[in-house]
């Protein structure tokens, strides 16, 4: 019985590692099909990720549409949120879920007044620390939305750092070939996803509309705090008043912005050795140390020179 036991969990396993194995194949195939067909037919995979983000929105809107409710009252509390404060954190996060200012201050009361109830129906229901409930998942509710939209602000500007140094090198090739500057953007653009195509799709539309390229420049430099991409804007607005060539500027930037991320890796690694000390002398020292001196004690007590055999 043990043995047959023994088998099924093997069996088990196998099988979960093998469908593992064989879902990561599926993935990658689906991955290639749509990546192929999308260069047949010239249909734009970013269209579809955006079509999804805007259902996700549009379905958010009808979720908090009672968050509206409390929005005077959300911009009067306004404790770590302040509505300039909130107008840029919905500018640089991209503001994927459509939210105006007005509402994000309503959502934060409408969060908090909801714990709340949650907070009484866990003391009636008399769930474990429902005292304390009731006071941290309002407090919760309320912080919940500002941490967020700042978590997302962070993110979204890590990812222009990232995608930074090869959309510059791309466009530096571009426009070394003779290709203008605009319509360079508007090719190399399609090959980048995330909020470097936002950005400079963004940018295309304002210049077709007839904004003037320093205005949007400068409405560039508002959308985005990242020190790297706006040493490039910057330098691009000197650039376009001096009359440097923007070849030569895309390709300075970019070298540029490869040194400071190996600058950055190397004081993220250095940062991590005295943590790596710490976790050594702390944790697998003494547990090391322990488990030796116990094997010891064991080894007295219980072995074949045992000091009990003694008496």
């Amino acid at each position: 019985m043990d043995a047959l036991i023994i088998l099924t969990i093997i069996a088990f396993w196998f099988c979960v590692l093998l469908w593992l194995k064989h879902f990561w194949s599926y993935i990658n195939g689906k991955r290639d099909v749509i990546t192929h067909v999308s260069d047949v037919t010239h249909v734009d995979p970013f269209e579809k990720k955006k079509k999804k983000k805007d259902k996700r929105a549009n379905l958010f809107q009808k979720v908090t549409t009672y968050a509206d409710d409390f929005a005077d009252l959300g911009q009067r509390i306004n404790f770590f949120s302040e509505n300039h404060m909130v107008d840029d954190w919905l500018r640089k996060s991209g503001n994927p879920l459509k939210l105006t200012v007005q509402r994000f201050q309503g959502l934060k009361i409408f969060l908090f007044i909801v714990s709340f109830f949650v907070g009484i129906l866990s003391v009636i229901i008399g769930l474990p620390f429902s005292q304390y409930m009731i006071i941290l998942l309002p407090v919760l509710g309320y912080f919940i939305p500002i941490l967020l939209i700042r978590r997302e602000v962070k993110k979204r500007q890590n990812r222009i750092r990232q995608d930074l140094p090869d959309f510059l090198d791309t466009v530096s090739t571009s426009v070394q070939a003779g290709v203008s500057l605009d319509q360079a953007l508007r090719e190399v653009i399609r090959h980048f996803d995330g909020p470097i195509r936002e950005e400079f799709s963004r940018f295309n539309h304002e210049i077709d509309l007839g904004t003037t390229r320093e205005r949007a420049y400068r409405e560039l430099l508002r959308r985005n705090d990242n020190p790297e991409f706006q040493s490039l804007i910057k330098a691009l607005i000197q650039g376009m008043d001096l009359g440097i060539p923007i070849a030569k500027t895309f390709k300075i930037q970019a070298d540029d912005l490869r040194q400071i991320r190996q600058e950055q890796v190397k004081e993220l690694a250095a940062k991590a050795s005295p943590k790596v000390t710490l976790v050594t002398t702390f944790l697998i020292a003494p547990v090391s140390i322990l488990m030796i001196a116990g094997l010891m004690i064991m080894n007295m007590l219980m072995g074949d020179n045992s000091i009990l055999n003694m008496f």
